[in-house]
């Protein structure tokens, strides 16, 4: 397995965390990462909202995938309320996926190749109480 997978499988255990995955998602990564950057490391709620009122096309499909982490996060944690919690953005990475290659007609009999990418993308979603439990519990040794 790769390291990346392994971190995430590791990281998927415990019970802050929750992870959801977008694959071949048909917009260039380019595109989509331009969208990310816009939500790294906010939390839930404020990136719902960026994420509702941009005007580029990816902002669409990151908008249905945070909601299937936060949906994944009440799943782990049911006796959990998401507004208590302090969801934020943990880690949203966007890998380059598969591309489909098409001819277009060009002048004089010749044909240029139009390549259609595709992305993947990883979201993983964390409680921030449990963070904040920890910082208070190293500060008082």
């Amino acid at each position: 397995m790769e390291e990346g997978k392994q971190e995430i499988v590791n990281t998927n255990k415990e019970s802050n965390l929750a992870v959801a995955k977008l694959n071949k998602c048909p917009i260039s990564a380019r595109k989509m990462r331009l969208v990310a950057d816009l939500v790294r490391g906010k939390k839930v709620d404020k990136a719902l909202s960026i994420l509702k009122f941009s005007s580029k096309s990816p902002s669409i499909y990151l908008e249905k995938l945070l909601k299937s982490a936060i949906t994944n996060w009440q799943a782990k944690n049911k006796d959990k309320d998401t507004e208590e919690s302090n969801l934020f953005i943990k880690e949203i990475r966007v890998d380059g996926g598969s591309m489909l290659k098409r001819l277009r007609p060009a002048p004089q009999g010749r044909a240029h190749r139009i390549r259609k990418r595709s992305n993947h993308v990883t979201l993983v979603v964390q409680s921030n109480t449990n963070i904040k439990n920890t910082l208070t519990d190293g500060s008082k040794n």
